[in-house]
């Protein structure tokens, strides 16, 4: 199979309705490039921390969607994704659709449709060239060819290492090295990103043994997996992405980890009661959430992430650019409840340990 990008040459003032007729005429979703600089309300949306640089805004877009190409008709398929909740995992009664696939001449209707759609709008806005551009790569493992760029690496002590990979020669069967096998599927976090070693050094160094980890977006569950490696007793996780779910049950099961060390809710533990509740407050000894700094300043904020720990407990943090450093230690300072222990960098970001007052 094939992939086909097809772009329309616009403007800025008619990237909208372009994109919503795109859309309606089947377009399973559309890219939108221009050059319009964000808003702050876009950057607080989008939890942004390094902002593009953009050329001038000349008022030209880019609109492109992207056709998946066979050469014999295909029916989308239904599946169900899997959820978590606090019975354990199940089949969520939501479906997704997967990517259409379209022979040459459904795709050839479709782009007869557009060009009939763009010269009506002609003579109401300003569509600019309005010229079509197509352009088709190969089916590539998109999935998979990235593999090839994750090997293994030590944290101090710690060897992180894809579950396709062999043990480095220089730390195989030695006692002063504890093995984490990763494999983060379609999920965030290798554990390669300066933040997770920041993480992970600060849980190696306040973790004691037997204590209840709380995870905040975990992802592929790296920073929760490294905490039971070290010692915790159990970890209870959250992610707003339901793909994690399949990469932490298969990265427990590589590290041969008990199931029942590790509880995973998706959900959100800022503003949904739900998740709030099931997560549980006053419960954990030590905290960990490898975010992004905007989404750090809500959970230092006065009660919210300060709620689920004991009095004395540690919150660990990190996914903070050094730019936004001083408004995430603010965020700490500001918030009676915390005392800042530490603050580390490597490279451009930082690290903050804060802990619970008594």
């Amino acid at each position: 199979m094939k992939w086909r990008k097809y772009t329309v040459y616009t403007t800025t003032e008619a990237e909208d309705i372009i994109s919503s007729m795109l859309c309606d005429l089947g377009a399973e979703g559309v890219q939108i490039e221009d050059n319009v600089p964000l808003t702050e309300a876009d950057t607080k949306g989008m939890f942004i921390d390094i902002l593009p640089e953009l050329p001038p805004d000349d008022g030209s877009s880019k609109v492109s969607f992207f056709l998946r190409l066979s050469e014999e008709p295909c029916v989308p398929e239904k599946k169900p994704f899997i959820s978590e909740g606090s019975e354990g995992a199940g089949v969520d009664a939501s479906y997704t659709v997967n990517d259409r696939v379209w022979t040459e001449e459904e795709a050839e209707r479709l782009l007869a449709d557009i060009e009939r759609e763009l010269s009506e709008m002609r003579e109401y806005t300003d569509i600019g060239e309005g010229r079509i551009e197509c352009s088709e790569t190969e089916d590539v493992d998109w999935m998979n060819n990235w593999k090839k760029f994750f090997k293994p690496f030590i944290v101090d002590d710690i060897l992180i290492k894809p579950t396709w990979e062999e043990i480095p020669e220089e730390y195989a069967g030695r006692d002063d090295v504890t093995v984490i096998e990763m494999d983060p599927g379609t999920a965030f976090g290798t554990g390669s990103h300066e933040t997770t070693q920041l993480c992970i050094r600060q849980i190696k160094k306040y973790l004691k043994g037997g204590e209840r980890v709380l995870d905040i977006g975990t992802g592929s569950g790296i920073l929760g997996i490294a905490a039971l490696k070290l010692g915790a007793d159990s970890v209870t996780a959250t992610d707003l992405d339901d793909n994690c779910v399949d990469a932490v049950c298969d990265n427990l099961m590589a590290n041969m980890l008990p199931a029942e060390s590790f509880r995973l809710y998706i959900g959100n533990v800022i503003g949904d009661e739900e998740t709030e509740s099931k997560v549980g407050f006053g419960a954990y000894d030590l905290m960990v959430a490898n975010i992004l700094a905007p989404v750090i300043e809500l959970l230092a904020a006065r009660d919210s992430a300060d709620r689920f720990l004991k009095p004395g407990g540690i919150f660990i943090t990190s996914g903070i650019i050094e730019t936004k450093a001083d408004e995430v230690e603010r965020a700490f300072l500001e918030n009676p409840a915390w005392e800042i222990l530490e603050t580390n960098r490597q490279g451009e970001w930082v690290n903050i340990t804060a802990r619970k007052r008594a």
